[in-house]
């Protein structure tokens, strides 16, 4: 049963980036972080009041931290879904397993020193092999784009995917201290909705539209509802194993994104890309296998 609860969860933050490419032509980036932040508030206010669990956190700190570079990912994500395909926008953000090996393998050659054996499980061949592939699949992903001159629009969704992964780390750091779930997305939700008052300054207002608003709701709705999905898809998975699949199957969204990608936008997928997306699935599904490896103890990733 878990597994069906990460699909769902993965279902709907591709709608939710359906709704996102259709208020982006009617809202900046700044505003659609401002309202999908007020939303989540409110809902993931409702949500702790009805679980018992207090807002009140002795970790304010990392809780900003988080939100800070949480927020630059999701407004990066929602530039790169207004100025490229669907598809390929949800799958540059998915990289946050390949970023997270790649940080690992750095990491590992930084302190690698002769006669050390400590950094070894970071530098095995397969993990090394699977970065590689990653980066391979981000190539031919974004071929198409560069020649289209939307060079500037993979960079940043390439981007959203590496904050993405130190947005991650800092959810591991406050797993460990046993920060509810609910309270860590919370505080995402209220540095959204302020990062996002803060950005309107700059890019102002656009025009009201209501048949354009009403995109907003949805977006809110089906962002805390994955995020709802996805916490009971992984509290569910009892052993090891079952949390493996349960990781691996984020990836369906990339599936469902195509899907609308195609039917809804009228986007081409080259063959090419069909390829580079293939590859950054397998190797984030590898990454998050090795790391497992790695380090048994590790929670599980949360987007």
């Amino acid at each position: 049963m878990q597994a069906l609860w990460m699909v769902v969860a993965a279902f709907f933050f591709a709608t939710m980036g359906v709704c996102v490419k259709f208020a982006s032509a009617s809202f900046n980036s700044a505003e659609l972080v401002f309202y999908r932040g007020v939303i989540g508030v409110v809902v993931m206010a409702l949500l702790a009041r009805s679980q018992g669990v207090k807002l009140a956190t002795r970790y304010p700190g990392m809780h900003a931290w988080r939100s800070t570079i949480g927020v630059f990912s999701l407004g990066a994500w929602f530039y790169a879904i207004a100025h490229l395909p669907l598809a390929t926008a949800m799958t540059l953000n998915y990289m946050s397993s390949v970023w997270i090996a790649a940080f690992l393998v750095g990491g590992a050659l930084l302190s690698w020193r002769p006669g050390r054996d400590d950094a070894a499980p970071m530098l095995n061949g397969p993990l090394v092999a699977t970065v590689l592939a990653g980066f391979a699949g981000v190539v031919l992903m974004l071929r198409p784009s560069l020649n289209e001159g939307e060079g500037f629009a993979g960079l940043v969704g390439l981007l959203s995917g590496l904050s993405a992964a130190f947005a991650y780390m800092q959810v591991m750091a406050l797993s460990r201290l046993a920060e509810p779930e609910t309270r860590t997305v919370f505080y995402f939700a209220l540095g959204s909705a302020v990062a996002g008052a803060i950005g309107m300054c700059f890019t102002g207002l656009s025009p009201w539209h209501w048949h354009a608003a009403l995109w907003l709701l949805p977006i809110g709705v089906l962002a805390a509802a994955g995020q709802l999905c996805m916490t009971r898809a992984y509290s569910r998975a009892g052993s090891q194993g079952a949390m493996l699949v349960v990781a691996n199957l984020q990836y369906s969204g990339i599936v469902f994104a195509a899907c609308y990608s195609i039917a809804l936008f009228g986007d081409k997928i080259t063959g090419m890309g069909w390829t580079g997306m293939a590859l950054i699935v397998g190797s984030g599904i590898a990454a998050t296998v090795l790391r497992a490896r790695a380090a048994p103890d590790a929670p599980a990733e949360e987007h």
